[in-house]
């Protein structure tokens, strides 16, 4: 909102042919405003309340030609089911159509909740799907909606609470809480709650620069929502002989195994997001007959809905994740991966425009289909144990296990993140976790160590210096600890 200074008023007109014959003219920023009324006296002190305010140093708004305070408080008005649809409808061409659905979501729990207290609609699903549907998708806004949702509308427009009262810790609390629950009642996942909550922050961020609130009223409040587990469960993550054996079973099932062989393979090979192999190109592979090969990633394919994209296709083409549209990855791939693709490609083709994978009717993998095969090979191939830990759960734990394995190869952090395509921090927090069965192994390697302790006294000489058994100083890590010199032994003191 630009607000201006350049402020200039005229003479009050009489228009005696008009029912308000007296008209206040002025000028904010070179654009005439006006308003009429019944008597000389009524447009005279109409006139004097807004030359005060220019005095005071007020700007005004050149769209409606009021200052700020009377702006203001006419916003105040507004209710949040306004502010939230005013919201969509401005970031609505500049979002892309999966990423729309988000705020969609988010917006249409808040709100149902924003209203004046103890109102209650009598259907709860039909609301939700009349707001999420219909009052949050710009597109479905050239059609009226259905009945039963012109009902449930029209019931929380009248009751959407106004801007003002969002003000309100309790009113702010209440809205915050029900991110936290699904429609039924039952608690959302953490992970969504924190979604939502960012979504809905956004709409008051901009409500801000829309003039509805001169600070966000969620910063500053005391209200804290559930833990996020953003770490893989380490028992999730398969080791390279469960992976074999997994993707072995895929190959083996029927029907569609054969086709999503190469597919899993690169989650796990080339550390790739579903959405990547997806949109996978034959132009995009360097895939020499021996040796490592190259793919060169440009984007993905994800679902959007046909409902919120623009042309009303199933499915988009984005760029790769929190790139620029133009960005490409080029991810090294064993020679395992390069075999498995030119075997794809031998026995079943690409589809018309280059993409490595396809379903049966040359479209796009569905995420539904290539799901349902892995629950499959893992009943085929896991052990009951396995089972219990939800080994390999989803087919994205594919992506976790790969990375994972690179950096217990020795690969560096840093090549690792730009292989996978995320920032070193994400990689550590999300995909950094133990394979299965190494955690054993770590552990022995800790108790070996201890155990070669224990064969040496606590205290040499002085009580500060020790032998370390088998190594050289040159190859102690000193974390607290000074190397130095006991007679001829070689030994490293013990910070005191």
């Amino acid at each position: 909102m630009v607000l201006s200074y350049k402020v200039r008023f005229w003479e009050i007109r009489e228009r005696a042919d008009r029912a308000k014959a007296f008209e206040v003219r002025w000028t904010v920023n070179g654009r005439e405003k006006s308003e009429s009324f019944l008597t000389k006296g009524l447009a005279e002190s109409r006139k004097a309340k807004l030359i005060t305010a220019a005095r005071d140093g007020e700007p005004f708004d050149p769209k409606t030609g009021l200052p700020t305070s009377e702006l203001r408080a006419l916003r105040q008005r507004t209710t949040w089911y306004e502010v939230a649809r005013e919201h969509m409808d401005a970031r609505w061409e500049r979002t892309p159509g999966n990423t729309r659905r988000t705020p969609a979501e988010a917006l249409a729990t808040i709100t149902v909740a924003f209203v004046d207290k103890g109102a209650v609609y009598h259907d709860s699903r039909v609301l939700r799907r009349a707001v999420y549907s219909w009052a949050f998708s710009k597109k479905a806004w050239v059609n009226e909606p259905r009945e039963e949702w012109r009902a449930a509308l029209e019931w929380l427009e009248h009751r959407s609470l106004p801007v003002a009262e969002l003000d309100d810790p309790v009113v702010l609390r209440r809205g915050l809480d029900a991110l936290c629950r699904k429609l039924d009642g039952t608690v959302s996942a953490a992970k969504t709650t924190k979604r939502k909550r960012a979504a809905v922050n956004e709409v008051f961020a901009d409500a801000v620069e829309r003039g509805y609130f001169t600070h966000n009223p969620l910063i500053g409040l005391r209200w804290t929502a559930p833990a996020v587990d953003d770490e893989v469960d380490p028992d999730c993550v398969p080791n390279p002989v469960q992976v074999r054996r997994l993707l072995d079973a895929v190959r083996q099932l029927p029907g569609c195994g054969p086709h999503l062989y190469a597919f899993f393979g690169c989650m796990y090979y080339a550390g790739m997001r579903p959405a990547e192999v997806i949109n996978l190109r034959k132009s995009q592979c360097r895939l020499p007959r021996t040796g490592w090969g190259l793919l060169n990633l440009k984007g993905g394919i994800v679902t959007a809905g046909k409902e919120w994209s623009d042309d009303g296709a199933v499915h988009e083409t984005h760029s790769l994740k929190r790139r620029s549209a133009k960005t490409t990855r080029p991810v090294p791939i064993p020679p395992v991966l390069v075999r498995m693709l030119i075997e794809h490609i031998a026995r079943f083709g690409v589809a018309p425009d280059g993409r490595i994978f396809q379903n049966a009717a040359g479209n796009y993998i569905d995420a539904a289909a290539y799901g349902i095969t892995w629950g499959r090979a893992r009943e085929a191939t896991l052990t009951m144990d396995e089972h219990v830990l939800n080994l390999a759960k989803r087919p994205y734990d594919l992506r976790h296990a790969g990375i994972s394995f690179w950096l217990a190869s020795g690969v560096g952090p840093a090549e690792c993140a730009r292989r996978a395509g995320q920032s070193i921090q994400v990689l550590f927090r999300y995909c950094a976790k133990f394979l299965a069965g190494t955690r054993d192994r770590a552990n022995q390697l800790i108790e070996d160590s201890m155990n070669r302790w224990e064969e040496f006294p606590a205290s040499d000489e002085a009580g500060l210096f020790v032998s370390w058994p088998g190594n050289t100083p040159d190859q102690l890590v000193s974390g607290g600890m000074a190397v130095g010199q006991s007679g001829s032994k070689e030994a490293f003191r013990l910070a005191v």
